[in-house]
């Protein structure tokens, strides 16, 4: 019997959900810093963009407790309507599942807070009801300390969800650099939102290849004086 998980992410087969990106959670997020955090998350929202992923956005009592999307992650699908909730579940909202089911692909990627809460009770309850196999974001998401945030990660792979990073599946989505139509962009998204590797970028592109420099204005240097 052949193995869905052993087919890697193309922009055709997947679908991306982003669960509670909201203040009031990424404040109680102690499992990594939070920044990087929403780098990521963030991040990743771009990369569904150059691909065209369908994506869900869920949010909990955005109003009454837990604040507004960051509008760094909501800037990237204009006009997208927002699924709010009740339940720390967001499979329990039929909106949410109807959604999912709209896109019709069962390979569904997560980038949510909190881990231990509403990824873990998500992704459990998608592939036991609804038969999705569940790619879990774990430098997209976040806990309330790292132990919890690990353990979540642990008992979610026990059950089979496939653990990846923001960048993993950046790249699993280009997969070859001679696809030109999203090279530029993913580029772009790259030396933005990937630290180290976006600089490495920046390097090659300016110092081997004498692309200019990426600001938006030009930058005078005034040449060294030599100490006497």
């Amino acid at each position: 019997m052949s193995n869905p998980k052993l087919e890697v992410l193309t922009p055709q087969n997947s679908q991306l959900i982003f669960i509670d990106h909201q203040p009031q959670m990424a404040f109680g997020v102690q499992s990594m810093d939070r920044q990087a955090l929403k780098n990521n998350a963030v991040g990743l929202a771009k990369a569904a963009h150059i691909f065209n992923i369908p994506t869900t956005i869920t949010t909990v009592e955005t109003e009454s407790f837990s604040g507004f999307t960051y509008p760094e992650l909501l800037d990237v699908f204009p006009n997208q309507k927002l699924l709010e909730r009740t339940s720390m579940n967001s499979w329990d909202d039929q909106k949410v599942r109807d959604a999912l089911a709209a896109n019709g692909r069962k390979k569904v990627i997560v980038s949510g807070l909190w881990t231990e809460v509403c990824n873990t009770t998500f992704a459990l309850c998608a592939m036991l009801e609804g038969g999705y196999e569940i790619y879990m974001v774990a430098d997209a998401s976040g806990g309330t300390s790292k132990e919890a945030h690990d353990y979540a990660m642990q008992r979610m792979v026990q059950a089979g969800v496939v653990p990846m990073t923001w960048q993993q599946v950046l790249l699993e989505w280009q997969r070859d650099w001679a696809q030109r139509d999203t090279y530029d962009a993913v580029m772009k998204l790259v030396k933005e939102h990937s630290g180290a590797y976006g600089m490495g970028v920046d390097y090659a592109y300016t110092m081997v290849h004498k692309a200019a420099q990426r600001t938006a204005t030009p930058h005078e240097a005034i040449p060294a004086v030599p100490a006497r």
